[in-house]
């Protein structure tokens, strides 16, 4: 449901809200917040709430370093897990300068720019995402482990799957705020975990997506557990991946997926630091199913973007390159971009590599294009890149540049 700062105003007076917490994320995708009272609310929105983004990496120096958030009444959500008399709600909140101003590193707002363009030009896209992540077990002092939750493997059942409670757990929370997954079960590796979401505008998916690793952190915590979101958690298991699916409806009633997919193999690329922005990213590529080569199938688990079996509606692209450190809003937002490019110029859609990548020959593996293998090359891609420049702000760029 989404709410007008009215309803927000009336919700709040109702419902014994004592705190309102005003989230935004960094150019990273790392969610951060500021909590008011009630009797403050009525001026953020009016004003905004004044924060230091000197503290905030890459959001300035202490020479410019008051920013202001005004928060979006339409992702009001209740934090479930908080006390239930003096309830906590949470908004997402834009950053703007001073002046009122957009600021230019605020993430949240590119993707509404990408979404806008799409729509003037007649085309709604669509995201689901499928995150993965590992339960660690703490020590004594409280601190993570790399001691797996359990050793149950790929859909296991309890008691081998010790994580079934603490994913239902999650499930249940997320229900209660309005978010509404798909399916979850165990993964391949020890501990590791996954949960799906139903497609939604870029956006909401994307606001979906950070909530729901805050959720997951939280939750891990209340059972004495640590969800770790890193691409390679354990160097001899599977990474965590971050499988993007999209859909793309045309009000021309033209068929899209083709271009979808040829824009995303164009532009990929350029594309891969701000999809996998660590260095540990590039650890996850090549094995267990993560990909290494710019390819695309039918169906097969070893290529970068593949068509699941599905039709009508449900139609749609996996890209399973990014990992779960990705900021959602610039990976959604380049897509959508790569993606219009494609359909602008008429990329056309290369032959699908309808083979095993991972037991190909190496004959065959030297006429495919490598992702970059390293973060320097991947920001190399991307700070030469006139797309990227054309589409994310030099400020950006720099911040991964230093990070």
């Amino acid at each position: 449901m989404k709410y007008s700062k009215e309803e927000v105003m009336q919700y709040v007076s109702e419902e014994d809200v004592k705190f309102i917490r005003l989230a935004f994320c960094d150019v990273f995708g790392r969610q951060k917040n500021i909590s008011i009272m009630p009797n403050e609310l009525a001026r953020a929105f009016e004003y905004g709430i004044a924060f230091d983004a000197s503290a905030v990496k890459g959001f300035g120096d202490e020479t410019h370093s008051d920013l202001l958030l005004v928060p979006d009444p339409e992702t009001l959500s209740l934090l479930p897990w908080r006390p239930e008399h003096g309830k906590v709600v949470r908004m997402y909140a834009d950053i703007l300068t001073p002046c009122g101003n957009p600021y230019e590193c605020d993430t949240r707002r590119l993707i509404k720019k990408a979404m806008k363009e799409a729509e003037e030009k007649g085309y709604h896209f669509a995201f689901g995402a499928e995150q993965e992540f590992y339960l660690f077990q703490l020590d004594e002092h409280g601190k993570p482990t790399k001691i797996p939750y359990d050793q149950a493997s790929y859909m296991d059942i309890a008691p081998e799957d010790r994580g079934e409670n603490v994913r239902r757990e999650i499930c249940l929370t997320l229900e209660q705020m309005g978010i509404l997954p798909e399916s979850s079960h165990h993964e391949e590796g020890p501990g590791q975990n996954e949960i799906d979401f139903r497609y939604s505008d870029a956006l909401t998916a994307a606001d979906n997506a950070v909530t729901f690793q805050a959720v997951v952190k939280t939750i891990a915590h209340r059972n004495g557990l640590f969800a770790d979101f890193s691409a390679k958690p354990l160097k001899k298991f599977p990474g965590n991946g971050f499988h993007i699916n999209i859909s793309l409806h045309s009000e021309k009633k033209e068929d899209c997926l083709p271009f979808v997919i040829a824009g995303i193999l164009n532009r990929i690329d350029q594309c891969t630091l701000f999809l996998n922005p660590t260095e540990n990213s590039y650890e996850r590529f090549g094995s267990h199913k993560a990909p290494a080569y710019i390819s695309w199938s039918n169906e097969n688990r070893s290529q970068l973007v593949r068509v699941p079996a599905a039709i009508g509606e449900y139609r749609r692209a996996e890209l399973r390159s990014a990992d779960p450190s990705a900021n959602p809003y610039l990976a959604f937002a380049l897509i959508i971009y790569a993606v219009l490019e494609a359909i602008e110029k008429k990329i056309e859609l290369p032959k699908p590599a309808d083979f095993n990548l991972f037991k190909a020959d190496k004959e065959v593996l030297k006429q495919l294009k490598h992702l970059p293998g390293t973060y320097q090359e991947a920001y190399k891609a991307a700070a030469e890149s006139d797309f990227i420049k054309k589409y994310i702000p030099s400020s950006i760029l720099d911040i991964y540049r230093n990070s």
